[in-house]
Formats: structure tokens, sequence, C-alpha cells
């Protein structure tokens, strides 16, 4: 056996997972640059007339919405890693799973029935949505769920909350609900103000760097319940924990910029590829997956030159969808095979 050709096969693929996250980086770091500052002309318009109306276009419209785009992709793609180490499945993701469309209705219940509208506490109410879906999910599935089961499962309990959220807007005290909601329904970050961005993000990074620090833990899981517990872990404990603060990462945005899909199932499959399969260290490179995707998807948004701007959940719909079912049918073939 070539013991120095093993060894220099494993430095290269190292290196070449290195170089994946420097340009992933690079990436997000160019895609925040271009969602700041693109479209370029009505800065340069605002900063002829006024250079304070420019700097109030940048920091107070802006600002905000490139802050949620990243942040939001971000928690997404840490949950749905997340999430799909926990359940040792690949399609564990927090729109499969139900964990959006359960934010969505706890928003929708805190907005529209019980009248808050304070953005924190409308954040602390898609959680309580989220986690309730999510308890749910582990209730009908299970926490070792086969993939069919689990979609099944997922698919009933997001369409069970996506019905309960339109009956919830048609029966509202407010006549104008289903319309007023549409556009956040379907994941709009338009017209968000920094307060609104502060009550998404501050409870979604806390819940997200919790996340991220049970990053060993998520790998020893990979392994076996048995090899983990006999290195000290409690798988169940774990589970919940990583169950309640996904709830709490993308609860607290579904709540301010809507349901968006796709992007949390899309981010961890690619990450997996950089960490060469360990789901604990898949977390950081989802995260900067995932607020890429977000960013170029609503960067595609406000490039179309339409009247009326299309939700960004569209977009993810639209490429994750091809993927969501070319996973399905590779499962399917791997199974049969």
């Amino acid at each position: 056996m070539d013991m120095h050709g093993a060894f220099d096969a494993l430095r290269n693929r190292a290196f070449e997972r290195q170089t994946l996250r420097v340009l992933l980086a690079l990436a997000m770091l160019l895609c925040i640059a271009a969602h700041l500052l693109l479209p370029i002309a009505p800065l340069r318009e605002a900063h002829e007339i006024d250079p304070e109306l420019a700097n109030l276009l940048l920091v107070q419209l802006r600002l905000p919405r490139t802050l949620l785009v990243i942040g939001y992709g971000a928690a997404l793609g840490v949950s749905g890693a997340a999430l799909q180490a926990t359940f040792a499945n690949p399609l564990a993701s927090p729109d499969i799973s139900g964990a959006s469309s359960g934010a969505a209705l706890g928003a929708v219940i805190g907005g529209y029935w019980l009248g808050i509208s304070q953005p924190l506490a409308l954040a602390a109410c898609g959680a309580a949505g989220a986690l309730g879906t999510l308890g749910l999910l582990v209730g009908l599935a299970g926490r070792k769920a086969d993939t069919a089961t689990l979609l099944l499962a997922g698919l009933a309990i997001s369409l069970a909350a996506g019905a309960a959220t339109s009956l919830a807007l048609s029966l509202a005290p407010s006549p104008f609900a289903f319309y007023d909601a549409f556009d956040w329904l379907m994941g709009s970050f338009t017209d968000r103000s920094l307060s609104q961005a502060a009550a998404a993000l501050v409870p979604a990074s806390f819940a997200t760097a919790l996340l991220l620090r049970r990053a060993r833990a998520l790998d020893l899981i990979g392994l076996g319940e048995d090899v983990a517990a006999s290195l000290g872990l409690r798988p169940r404990r774990l589970s919940l924990e990583v169950i309640a603060l996904s709830a709490v990462a993308v609860g607290a945005c579904v709540s301010v910029a809507g349901a968006i899909g796709f992007v949390g199932l899309v981010a961890p499959l690619f990450a997996r590829r950089i960490s060469g399969g360990h789901p604990g260290k898949a977390m950081i490179p989802a995260a900067m997956i995932g607020a890429v995707l977000l960013t170029l998807a609503d960067l595609a948004v406000r490039a179309v030159p339409l009247d009326r701007p299309i939700p960004v959940g569209v977009i993810t719909a639209l490429f994750g969808t091809p993927l969501f079912i070319w996973m399905v049918v590779t499962m399917r073939r791997r199974l049969t095979a």
C-alpha cells in the first residue's frame, strides 16, 4: 500500500475544501456589497441632490434589507444542517419539516388575532409556532424516521399549518388581512426597518450561535447514538436542544420576512460536500451558502422590471423544486439498487 500517496490525496482534499471555504466567504462578501449598493443609480441621484439623502437611503432602507437577507439565509442554512444531522435525513429542513409553516401560523395568530405589533413579540409567536410543528413532527415520525415517513409527516404538517394560516387570515377581524399578508406569506424583504431586522436577527443569531456550538456533538451523533452516549453525550437532550434552537432561529425570521422555502434544504446539501460529509462541520459552510443563495434570490427580485415585486419565496422555489425532485429520485434509486 502506498502510504505516501494516501497522505498526499488526503492533503489535497483538505486543501481543496479549505480553498472552497475561502471562495465561499469571498462570494458572500461580494453578494453583501452587491445587495447593499445595487442598483447604484438611485444612490448617485440622491447624492447629487443631497448627500444626507443618499446616506438615509443606504442606512434606513437598504441596510435593514441586506442584514435581514444575510441573517435569514444563514439561519436557514444552519438550522437545515442541524436538523438533517439530528434526524439523520437529508430531507429534514425547516420548510419540509413544517417549521416555516408553523412559524407563519404563529405570527399570523399573534399579529391578526392577538393584536401584537411589537416585532420582538411577533418573533416569539413565530418561534412558538415553529417549535410546535417540529414537536409534532417528532411525535408523528420519530427522530430516526426513514425518508418516506419524514416526508409524509412533514408534508401533512405543512399542509395543515398552511390551511390553518389561510383560515386565520380569512376569519381575522381585519377584512384586508389576507391581502396585507400575501407578499409576506411568500417571503418579502421590502420596507423592513432596522427595528424589525433587529427583532428577527437578535434571537436568530443567538440561536444560531448555540447551534454552532453543538457542531462537534452532531458529528459524534453521526457515528451512532451508542458511540455518542459512550463519549458522554445525551442524544435525546441534544435532539430537543437542536429542535428548540432551530425553531427560534427560523421562527424569528419568518415572523418578519415570511416563509421562504428550499434554502434550508439546498444549503446543507452543498455544504456537506465541502465538509467531507461531517454534519456538524457543514453548519458554517451551510450558513454562508444559505446567505449567498438568499441574497442572489433577492437581487433577482429587485432586477425584475415589474410594477409589482415578485416574492422572494417564488424565486427560491423555482430553483429549489427541481433540486428537491432530483434528491427524491436519487434516494429512490439508491433504495431500489
